[in-house]
């Protein structure tokens, strides 16, 4: 793989088919960062085109050019037509080909450039042509926004570019309170202000546009759910599939769950796993030295970052949680 800066040239080539992708169920980062890396490349005079492998939460609906994103699970013919034909495809967020589900095959036959995007640990960097991945960066918001300022075009930053730019940092720094919140996570939410950015109503968008079956569910899980396994700091909530029918829950109403037990004094580790139709899926957050991330691709089939990492397992929801208490003594010396 590349530099990424070796492939800044080649931005200057007139109107190039370009698809911008993300892993499965997006997030703020994942989508944001792409909507905004969309908008740039218009401005060049390129034609790009999102696509996300699944369907994303409503929540992030509100984002400019969000509108145009393909679905690839309900559009998948037209998606794999402009995969095919991409002369560019930039894979943001993720940075193994297993996360973007059903869209791999088209994705990995492809022949267009593959370009790397992503602030995860141990990218499976032989798959991409070009790219950045960089673990101590924020988010990969953060990442594209160095992209655009590094290849000359800061000056192209609009106002919904700042949005979609903002909305993904806020999300992976945990409202700027994690540790990966560096000076210049600061410095370019400066930026993004000069730009016309009104913080506040992106905070809005994201944190206060739900549906009151979600807060409901939330009071819910954390009172019936939540197992504290004291002699080892940890919380673990299981989510059977009868309460995401019973509340209603659709892509993205469990978003943050996993965070709150962190505030529980003493803990250290929070996991959640929810029993979706086709799998088991995990969250695991963490503090200080406790490495989900590895802890996550050792037992669950997952990854991410030393302190906020997913799973999940072809299990029952039983199983996979008779398993997690098996496997939770791997981590017994950074949790005591």
């Amino acid at each position: 793989m590349q530099a990424l800066e070796a492939f800044f040239s080649l931005l200057t080539a007139p109107g190039r088919r370009v698809v911008i992708t993300t892993h499965q169920k997006p997030d703020g980062d994942a989508m944001g960062s792409s909507l905004a890396l969309w908008h740039y490349l218009r401005s060049l005079g390129h034609h790009p085109v999102v696509i996300s492998p699944t369907n994303w939460a409503g929540f992030l609906n509100w984002m400019p050019g969000v509108q145009e994103v393909l679905d690839y699970e309900s559009k998948t013919a037209q998606a794999e037509e402009l995969i095919a034909q991409a002369d560019w495809l930039f894979c943001l967020d993720f940075n193994a080909i297993g996360r973007v589900k059903r869209m791999e095959p088209a994705l990995s036959q492809a022949p267009g450039l593959r370009i790397l995007i992503d602030h995860h640990q141990e990218p499976q960097v032989s798959y991409f042509h070009y790219g950045a991945s960089d673990t101590s960066k924020s988010s990969t918001a953060e990442m594209v926004y160095d992209f655009i300022v590094a290849s000359g075009g800061a000056d192209s930053i609009t106002e919904g570019m700042a949005e979609c730019l903002y909305a993904g940092v806020m999300t992976d720094t945990g409202s700027f309170r994690f540790p990966s919140t560096t000076s210049s996570v600061h410095s370019m939410v400066a930026f993004l202000k000069q730009k016309g950015l009104k913080h506040h109503l992106v905070h809005d968008h994201l944190f206060d546009n739900f549906l009151e079956n979600r807060l409901r569910f939330i009071g819910h899980a954390l009172l019936y759910r939540m197992e504290v396994i004291y002699e080892m700091n940890t919380v673990l909530m299981a989510i059977p599939k009868s309460d995401i029918h019973r509340f209603d829950i659709s892509t993205g109403d469990t978003e943050g769950l996993v965070n709150f037990p962190l505030s529980i004094q003493g803990i250290k580790l929070a996991a959640i796993v929810i029993d979706r139709d086709e799998e088991r899926k995990w969250s695991f957050r963490s503090k200080g030295e406790v490495d989900v991330n590895q802890f996550a691709r050792q037992h669950f089939n997952g990854g991410g970052h030393r302190n906020a990492a997913g799973g999940r397992s072809t299990d029952s929801l039983d199983e996979t949680v008779k398993h997690f208490y098996k496997v939770l003594p791997d981590l017994r010396g950074s949790l005591e």
